[in-house]
Order: structure tokens, then C-alpha cells, then sequence
């Protein structure tokens, strides 16, 4: 009680306070013609630009870069230009540590974020590396992750078209990007685009990033927040009304084993697949883009990573498929935690992950002065004993106030071929109210016709999440949030990890930058949080601890955590193992140590260990995490979890360990082959995904992709477990026309 008194009298004597980047006036973009896209960066055009001035983010923020770099920006009719000549002065330091799309992680690398409706929340990257090799992502919410909402920061699954290429040369490296207009979505005034930048170069073996504009490291990810970011301005441009026809061919074998009649043994079942299909893209307006889908298919996807669950709650698993990727932060409606108003993942899966066919769909993305606009339509087939389903989104947000807040409202339908309906409407709001100090306010309701109460009880279909944050990671700050879930809140569209509850969280934190010693900052933060049950306002489980985390100078970081837990069981709580938790109230204590060295390290680890008393016995947690970049044609990524538990009382045990090794291969920018094998042993599967690709160009893909599933203790059940579980092989083409 003392500790939640102090934290609540810390965050009484905050003071509001406003440290903001300050950006020059806006930048008039060159316009050029008769660039030869070679990455060599070598005409009179480019000569005749002058570059951006660079200085360091880290590991000494704003001092002078100690690498030459020369940076420009211009554009065309069709596409926006971006090029670099990135001196090295050291021989045989360039790092490309892949050919694989999507990974830079251990490269030098060029990066732009853009924030192309100029609206300081969300924006485009875009990255190339010394091999060519291309990254984009999308980043909203201002690239801040919230404590409470656990709003989102990035969507890194997000792909569109555009185009690098790069050379190494006795200086150095040179690389240019080329990004169509017809690929961004933005909104013209009296003939202008304003736009939002800051681009990057990332000098890996020095750990070096160098940013413009002198963007201050004042919170995480600060060199890609939106509202941070240099206007530009580009006169004259008009995108064509661009139509992208995506079908695919899609054929394969799967076969799994299932039980017989009389339940004594195992029958293999086998299937032939073929099947055709597509997506229509067409850009409506430069601000306005439709989506059509048929026969939807995403065998392509990766497989889901293998979780043991040590908690009550449902896991959460990230959607990877690729027609739900672009521009979903407009769909993005958290409601506290991990909860969220629409989950992707509820259309075409069912909670086991098993597909379910979609006929297809519709979607449309937008925006109109301060407005956004979203809207999702899909129709699934019937599966066994799950009728045909229709989902619905409909999704508005605006901008008001100023640049950096918005009020917004989202609908959800969930309704099936035998009459059931489940709908669902949310209220949501991100104020900024003084200088870094941000207000997040969510409310949401759903309406199930299978439940009893129907559409009379409001608030026991309902659920709040408030948050009061400080957006900003140098001296004081705090969060402090509270949240309420009814009992019957359950939206047929959504997540939602935990149910009928009560939330109060409050956190405070002391902050130090440094330009000298061995920390680039570090911070200590006590914590606090508590559930209670809606009915008697009884602790149901409460968390309060110590934190103390850092980032190294050279970029290894890592943290240690002192943690008092409270849980109150009601019913009995089934682990792993056939470990089974009694009804009780529990008092225990927890410590987690987490070291990760730098990313950009061609050969890396990190470690976590966690330790203490769990409910009424103790619980040991390791996680090792190496990761070898062994050249850019391989890359090997390797996750360990051993979770040793002992229950004294009633001589129980858990031992278990979790192995996930991801393997990158590739020829060339084309050729690649990926595969990623995981083994559960909480659950005594082995599983393998590979996936091979050959890239003929831009939208032009051939795909084989193999699936299997192994039982590794046959023997622990009655009848006898077959060796293999489920397997299938799939090829897929598709192939892009553009119109």
C-alpha cells in the first residue's frame, strides 16, 4: 500500500512540459528528369542538389557525423527520388548481411520515414542496404507504444510497390530509391503536396546513425516520429488512377490423421488442392484506394510461432497475411492491453488456426481534408460445423484540436447464414494536451443476439480504457491509466484478452540522457497495477514492483525488473504438464534480468532470466536468443526457452523447453529460400515451415511452401499418436498487371 501511495503522489507533482523537435521552414523538393536508376548516383542531376546536413542520433546526439554522407531528394512526374554516397573510411566495414527482403537488421542501410498525408501520426519506411535489398513498413500512433492501450507503433508485414539499387565502390556505397507516387497516398492544396521526412543513414559497424532533421533522441524510436519530421513540398504532382489485377494459381497436396469410428486408431487422410484467385487494386483518387479480393488465398503467410501459455488469458498471435497489412493502423482500435475492437485474425481462422475459406471481399481506404476513412467487407465460405460468415468494418477518425490529436468512431458486424449477429461500435480519442502530455480515451460496446440480456444491458456489453501519458523519454514522466471490461463485452470482430474486470495502472519514471559515460540513457521507474472483479470490487490480481532499464553506448541494453505479484484463484487453473493451480490467494515475488546485445552486431545474443516464487511453488525462466548473420547468403536466428517449475506441496513439475530456429538463405535478390522449425515441448510437437520464392520482378512471384507437423511422444496417449501430424506442400504463382 505504500509503494501505491507514493506512485500516485509522484504522478500528483508532474509537471507538464513541452520538448519538441524543431524543424526548419519547409524544403521545395528538386524536380529532375533523365535519371538513370542504376544506384550509382552518378549524373549531373544529383551533383546539382545540394545534401541534406547530417548529425549523429546515437550514440552522440547531435554531434557531426564521423562518416562523410551525402544525401538528396528529388522527384519527377512519376516517382520520388532518394540517393545516398555514403563514404566509408574504413576498408572492408560495409555491412549487407542479406539478400532477403524485409531484412536489414546488421546493414548499413538508408532510410526515409515519410509521412505523406502530413498528419504527425503515421508515415511510411523505406530502406535500402548496401546488397539492394528493399524494407518497408508502416508506422502510426507517432511510433509511441502506449502502456495501457498498448496502442501500436509499427506494422512491419506491410509491403507496396517501389524500387532500389546500390553499388559498392572503392569509397564506399552508393544507392538510390525509387518510390511511384501511385504507391503513396497524400492530399494536394492550391497545387502543393506537403509531406513529412527524416532520413537516416545507419553506419553499422560504428553503431552510428545519422539523422535529418536533428532529430533529439527524446524518446524511443524518435528518429521515426512523424511529428518530428521535416516538411517538404512537391509542386505539380498528380498520381494516375493506377489498376494492379493480382491473380494467383494455387495447387497442393495435404494430408492429416484423424481418429477412426471406434476411436482405436488413426486414419490418414490425403486431399488434392487447386484453386484460382486474386486481388484488384485501384487507386479511386490520390487519396482514395479500393481493394477487391476473390477466392482469398495467403498459403504464403508464415507459419505462427509456438507459445506455451503461463497465464489465464488467451494468447495473442500477430496477423502475417498479407491483404489485411495495408494501411491497417487506420483499423487499429485497442481497448486496453492486447485487447483490440478488430482483430483481423477472427475472418478466415479459427481460434486453433485453422483456415477457413473466404469467398473474398472489399476494402476501402481513404482520406479527405482531416478526415480518415476505412472500410472492410468479407464474406467466408462455410467449414464443417461453421456456417458462412459475414464481417463488417466500418472505420472514421478526425483530426482535431491540433496536428498531433483525433476523435474517432468504429463499427463492427459479425453476422452468419443461420441469423446470429454480433455487433459491436467504438468511441476513441488521442488529445494532446500540453506539449509532450497526451490523453487516450477508448470506449467500445458489443451486442451479441445469443446472450441473455440482449441489447438491454449497456454497460455489462461495455468496455473504457483511459490513459494520461507523458510521450517523451528524457527527465520526469509517468503514465496512469485505468480500464473497465463488462461481464457480456465480447465483440465477434475483435480480441479481448480478459473480461468483466476493473484496471488500474500508474507508473512514474526518472529519465537520464547522457552524451558521455557508458549509458546513452537510462531510466528507473517504479510501478503498480491492480485488477478488480466488477461484482464485489475484490483484488482478483495486482502487480507492483521496480524497474530499472538501459541502453548501453553501444547499443547493447537490457533492464532488471523487482516485482510483487497478487493473484486470487477462483476456480482451478490448469498449466502445462497437467499442472493444475488450486483456489486460493497468492502472494509472490519475481526478479527478470534481460541483456540484448546491438542488432547491428553480425553475431549477437540476448538473454533473459526470470526467477522466484509462482503461486504457491517457484518458477525458473530462461530465454536465449542468438542471432548469426554468417554472411548475406545465410542468416541463422535462434530462440530458447527452458521453464523449469516445482510445486512442492503437491510434488508437481514443470519442464519444459520451446526451440524456434529461423533460417534465411538466398542466391540473390530473387532466389530464396527461408525455413523456420520449432519444437514444443510443453506439447511434444516438432513443426517445420519452409518456404521457397523465386522473384521474377515486382509483383511476379513463384512460391513453394512446405508445412509439417510432428508428434515427438507417440506414446503418451491411447491409441498410440501417429509420427506425423499434419503435412502439405503448396505452389502458388502470381503474377501483377498494371494498368
Amino acid at each position: 500500500m505504500k509503494l501505491r501511495r507514493f506512485i500516485f503522489l509522484g504522478l500528483l507533482l508532474v509537471a507538464f512540459a513541452d520538448l519538441k523537435a524543431q524543424a526548419g521552414p519547409p524544403i521545395f523538393i528538386d524536380r529532375i528528369e533523365n535519371i538513370r536508376f542504376d544506384g550509382k548516383v552518378d549524373e549531373p542531376e544529383w551533383e546539382a542538389i545540394k545534401p541534406l546536413p547530417l548529425v549523429q542520433y546515437e550514440p552522440r546526439a547531435g554531434e557531426p557525423p564521423t562518416e562523410r554522407s551525402e544525401i538528396r531528394l528529388a522527384y519527377d512526374a512519376r516517382y520520388f527520388y532518394v540517393s545516398i554516397r555514403a563514404f566509408e573510411s574504413h576498408e572492408n566495414e560495409i555491412r549487407a548481411t542479406s539478400l532477403y527482403r524485409d531484412r536489414i537488421a546488421g546493414s548499413d542501410h538508408l532510410e526515409i520515414l515519410l509521412d505523406t498525408y502530413n498528419d504527425n501520426q503515421t508515415g511510411y519506411i523505406f530502406t535500402t542496404t548496401p546488397t539492394g535489398i528493399r524494407n518497408d513498413a508502416e508506422v502510426f500512433n507517432d511510433a509511441i507504444v502506449s502502456t495501457v492501450t498498448q496502442g501500436g507503433a509499427f506494422n512491419r508485414d506491410f509491403n507496396t510497390f517501389w524500387d532500389a539499387e546500390s553499388v559498392v565502390d572503392e569509397q564506399g556505397w552508393t544507392a538510390e530509391m525509387r518510390i511511384p507516387f501511385s504507391s503513396l497516398r497524400f492530399q494536394s492544396m492550391d497545387g502543393q503536396v506537403t509531406m513529412g521526412i527524416i532520413v537516416q543513414r545507419k553506419v553499422a559497424h560504428k553503431n552510428e546513425r545519422l539523422v535529418f532533421p536533428a532529430v533529439p533522441p527524446i524518446t524511443n524510436w524518435a528518429f521515426l516520429r512523424p511529428s518530428l519530421a521535416q516538411k517538404i513540398v512537391f509542386t505539380g504532382i498528380s498520381p494516375s488512377k493506377t489498376l494492379y489485377v493480382t491473380p494467383y494459381l494455387l495447387g497442393g497436396y495435404d494430408r492429416n490423421f484423424t481418429l477412426n469410428e471406434t476411436g482405436d486408431a488413426y486414419r490418414e487422410n490425403s486431399e488434392t488442392q487447386w484453386n484460382v484467385g486474386g486481388d484488384v487494386k485501384y487507386s479511386i483518387t490520390n487519396n482514395l484506394t479500393a481493394d477487391f479480393t476473390i477466392n482469398t488465398d495467403f498459403a504464403q503467410a508464415e507459419a505462427d510461432d509456438q507459445l506455451v501459455n503461463l497465464t489465464r488469458f488467451s494468447l495473442f498471435f500477430p496477423e502475417k497475411r498479407q491483404f489485411f497489412q495495408e494501411r491497417s493502423a487506420i483499423f487499429d482500435f485497442r481497448t486496453g492491453g492486447i485487447s483490440r475492437l478488430f482483430f483481423s485474425r477472427r475472418i478466415g481462422l479459427t481460434n486453433t488456426g485453422e483456415q477457413v475459406p473466404i469467398y473474398g471481399g472489399i476494402r476501402l481506404i481513404g482520406r479527405s481534408a482531416d478526415w480518415d476513412f476505412g472500410l472492410l467487407d468479407m464474406q467466408t465460405q462455410s467449414l464443417d460445423t461453421i456456417p458462412s460468415e459475414n464481417f463488417g468494418v466500418l472505420r472514421l477518425r478526425k483530426r482535431v484540436f491540433n496536428e498531433n490529436s483525433f476523435l474517432g468512431g468504429m463499427f463492427t458486424s459479425r453476422i452468419d447464414a443461420d441469423g446470429n449477429t454480433n455487433l459491436a461500435y467504438g468511441l476513441d480519442g488521442l488529445i494532446r494536451v500540453s506539449g509532450d502530455d497526451y490523453l487516450t480515451v477508448q470506449w467500445a460496446q458489443a451486442f451479441d443476439s445469443r446472450q441473455e440480456e440482449g441489447y438491454s444491458d449497456y454497460f455489462r456489453n461495455g468496455r473504457l480504457a483511459l490513459e494520461m501519458t507523458r510521450r517523451r523519454r528524457q527527465g520526469l514522466g509517468y503514465t496512469l491509466g485505468t480500464i473497465f471490461s463488462g461481464e457480456n463485452y465480447d465483440p465477434g470482430v475483435g480480441f479481448v484478452d480478459r473480461e468483466n474486470f476493473k484496471y488500474f495502472t500508474a507508473l512514474i519514471s526518472q529519465t537520464w540522457l547522457n552524451q558521455q559515460g557508458p549509458f546513452i540513457f537510462h531510466t528507473i521507474q517504479p510501478f503498480g497495477n491492480t485488477f478488480l472483479d466488477n461484482g464485489e470490487n475484490q483484488v482478483i490480481s495486482s502487480e507492483y514492483g521496480l524497474e530499472w532499464v538501459f541502453t548501453r553506448r553501444n547499443q547493447d541494453s537490457g533492464r532488471i525488473r523487482l516485482t510483487s505479484v497478487y493473484e486470487r484463484l477462483t476456480s482451478e487453473f490448469g498449466l502445462a504438464q497437467d499442472v493444475v493451480l488450486p483456489v486460493g490467494q497468492y502472494d509472490f515475488y519475481r526478479i527478470n534480468f534481460r541483456y540484448n546485445q546491438a542488432i547491428d552486431r553480425t553475431m549477437r545474443t540476448g538473454v533473459q532470466f526470470e526467477t522466484g516464487s509462482f503461486y504457491d511453488g517457484w518458477l525458473h525462466t530462461l530465454n536465449i536468443s542468438p542471432g548469426w548473420y554468417i554472411s548475406k547468403h545465410l542468416q541463422l536466428n535462434l530462440e530458447y526457452l527452458y521453464n523449469y517449475g516445482r510445486f512442492d506441496d503437491r510434488d508437481d513439475r514443470l519442464n519444459f523447453h520451446v526451440a524456434r530456429l529461423r533460417v534465411g538463405t538466398a542466391l540473390d535478390r530473387k532466389l530464396s529460400l527461408n525455413g523456420l522449425f520449432q519444437y514444443n515441448g510443453a506439447q511434444d510437437i516438432f513443426s517445420l515451415n519452409a518456404r521457397f520464392r523465386y522473384n521474377f520482378r515486382e509483383g511476379q512471384d513463384l512460391w513453394v511452401v512446405l508445412n509439417s507437423g510432428y508428434n515427438t511422444d507417440r506414446m503418451s496417449a491411447f491409441p498410440n499418436l501417429p509420427s506425423v501430424n499434419n503435412q502439405s506442400v503448396l505452389v502458388k504463382y502470381i503474377h501483377t498487371f498494371i494498368f
